[in-house]
């Protein structure tokens, strides 16, 4: 907390130190003009340009969370910092390496694809607040600045601290980023990097044990605090931390620019090195988890060093389009400090090695049209893997677009598939498994008169997943043997009436084939019924509604805390209940402020039915306040 109180006043402190020397003018004391919005650019990874959005929209509403993005396919546990449950699941990753460990701690972990750099003409400041649950609070800040028209760095810090109302449920995260973006006068040298400094740490109970569980469902009013509920240990805790570098730079050989054509070659360079580290630690052992090593203090740290570089060539041509060409070779080095000598066989310590990478791409823009393309294959290393993209697109208009798309994808499992080591007996083990290979062919359309819909069909060969074996009491990895086939249609339309408009989200989704192992609620929806308005002669603009969420039950699937991930279980079915919250939330100048009741159903519920997982109940009826506030200096 001391931390990110610090790291608030410094922030307000810069804010104020640059308002004082960019407010006046050459003369010291004619105030400088106001730079159009259009100026404050914000560049994504991929370098799509976007513009800062100040706008208060029921869209800006769903993103007004822990993560900062829509989690409309997602169901929070009841602490702030904690993981989500997946209500659907998307495969637009590109990897050709295995994922690291503990996938449930990454929701809120940035990858490089994650990072944002800027161009703005004066200081531009972003504080994010809101209330978590009990002694703690959310803060996101940045600053950016453009120390000339060539250079720009931005530093950021997202940090959350909330002891949570049950047992046992401390959450503490941070996300430390510094990012800066440099061109020479001619614009013909390019360079941007960023530094990445992340820990997310929770506190670990197990869930509420049987008694505690039947207690909460029957609404039993003596335990309407929390934390009087037992849950099935108070003694544990996992962590995740990781450290990046990354640079990209690139130079532009040839710039041949005029009215009708271009003819552009650029080569440029990416290198990165991240070390991260996953740890899991408790004071005795459970017995729920089976025998263990240790008697006591029982901790075991998985680590994984990943250095990345890459040569790249991009021809923008004005009649073929844009083809790029890239080969990269990756350093990787993940596991532990033991060897471990079981009846079963040896669990080696480690898994590293190298991959040499191949890949292209190809973007086409002609009347509307856009076909587009990329492709990437390890040619050589410890590890087999390809990826491959194709879509096609048409443009009617500016409020009218379709788009469809091809892709496979093969690549080996996550590393805790293949090694895994635990003081825990049952969680050690070593697997040699197939590529998970996915197809997906999906449709989009996006219509501002219409909908904007997707229907996507994918199939999974050698799906992997953690589940339960028969006799066993803690999960395992394993790999089905038979195809999964996944279809999902998600689609969103606002309607409008005078100053009241209903936004509604509507997602159906099945498994068509493999429903065993690939669990999903069949039926997604979310409506958001509500008023704004402009009061106070404009000076404050007013938006007031209600948004009801529920999806479907099903056999949702259960969490792990060793393991910090997710496992299939087909013994309990969870979900069909709503999630009705009461907003108010409204911008005065560059601030938007909000205040929700969050659950505020459950109040009225003469039972209890919502759970976020099997044996962790989601978050009841709370207020909560926050607010973004926005400088332009």
């Amino acid at each position: 907390m001391n931390k990110t109180l610090l790291f608030f006043f410094f922030f307000c402190t810069t804010a104020v130190v640059f308002s004082q020397n960019y407010s006046r003018g050459s003369s010291g004391n004619v105030p400088k003009t106001k730079a159009p919005i259009e100026l404050y650019q914000i560049v994504s990874a991929d370098r799509d340009t976007t513009v800062v959005d100040t706008s208060l929209t029921i869209a800006k509403d769903y993103k007004f969370n822990y993560l900062r993005r829509d989690d409309f396919e997602l169901m929070p546990f009841v602490n702030v910092g904690q993981t989500y449950n997946s209500l659907g699941y998307s495969f637009d990753k590109s990897n050709l390496k295995p994922l690291f460990v503990a996938q449930s701690h990454h929701f809120n972990y940035m990858e490089i694809e994650d990072m944002q750099y800027f161009r703005v003409p004066t200081p531009l400041t972003e504080l994010y607040f809101r209330t978590a649950f009990e002694q703690g609070q959310q803060l996101d800040a940045f600053l950016t600045v453009n120390t000339s028209e060539q250079f720009n760095f931005s530093i950021a810090y997202k940090g959350v601290r909330s002891l949570g109302n049950y047992q046992q449920m401390l959450t503490s995260t941070g996300n430390f980023r510094f990012t800066t973006n440099y061109h020479t006068k001619n614009k013909r040298y390019k360079v941007r990097a960023h530094v990445a400094a992340q820990d997310i740490l929770n506190q670990e109970n197990g869930g509420l044990n049987a008694n505690s569980i039947a207690l909460f469902e029957a609404a039993d009013p003596e335990f309407e605090d929390r934390g009087r509920l037992d849950v099935n240990f108070e003694n544990a805790e996992n962590k995740l931390e990781g450290l990046r570098f990354y640079a990209d730079h690139e130079y532009e050989i040839i710039s041949q620019r005029d009215s009708t054509s271009y003819n552009v070659l650029n080569i440029g360079n990416r290198i990165s090195y991240e070390d991260k580290f996953f740890e899991y630690r408790q004071n005795a052992p459970f017995s729920g988890f089976g025998e263990s090593y240790e008697s006591s203090d029982l901790l075991k740290k998985t680590k994984l060093e990943d250095f990345n570089v890459e040569g790249y060539a991009r021809l923008e041509n004005s009649i073929l389009g844009e083809i790029g060409a890239f080969i990269g070779y990756t350093d990787y080095n993940y596991g532990y400090n033991t060897v471990l000598e079981l009846a079963e066989g040896r669990i080696t310590n480690r898994l590293k090695g190298n991959i040499v990478q191949f890949g292209a791409s190809y973007k086409k823009q002609y009347r509307g049209f856009e076909l587009s393309g990329n492709g990437k294959i390890n040619i050589a290393g410890d590890f087999d893997g390809n990826y491959l993209n194709a879509a096609a697109s048409f443009s009617f208009n500016e409020e009218n677009k379709v788009r469809a798309s091809a892709t496979i994808h093969s690549v080996a499992p996550n590393f805790n598939f293949l090694l895994y080591q635990s003081d825990y007996v049952n969680y050690n083990w070593q697997n040699s498994f197939e590529n998970v290979k996915t197809q997906e062919l999906k449709f989009e359309m996006k219509s501002k008169k219409l909908l904007d819909a997707t229907v996507s069909y994918t199939g999974i060969d050698d799906y992997t997943y953690f589940a339960v074996k028969a006799n066993d009491s803690t999960p395992t990895p394993q790999q089905f043997d038979e195809r999964v086939d996944y279809l999902k249609v998600k689609a969103e339309r606002e309607f409008r009436y005078g100053r009241f408009a209903l936004m509604n989200t509507v997602m159906f989704q099945q498994a068509v084939s493999g429903e065993e192992v690939f669990n999903v609620p069949e039926i997604v929806i979310r409506h958001s019924l509500y008023y704004e308005d402009e009061w106070f002669k404009k000076a404050l603009f007013l938006q007031t509604g209600i948004t009801v969420k529920y999806f479907t039950e099903y056999n949702m699937n259960a969490y792990d805390p060793v393991l910090a991930e997710f496992y299939v279980q087909n013994n309990e079915k969870l979900g069909a209940f709503p999630l009705v919250d009461l907003f108010f939330n409204a911008k005065i100048k560059q601030t938007r402020i909000y205040f929700k009741y969050e659950h505020i159903n459950q109040l009225f519920n003469s039972s209890n039915s919502h759970f976020s997982a099997p044996g962790y109940p989601y978050r009841d009826a709370v207020i909560r306040f926050g607010l973004v506030w926005n400088f332009f200096l």
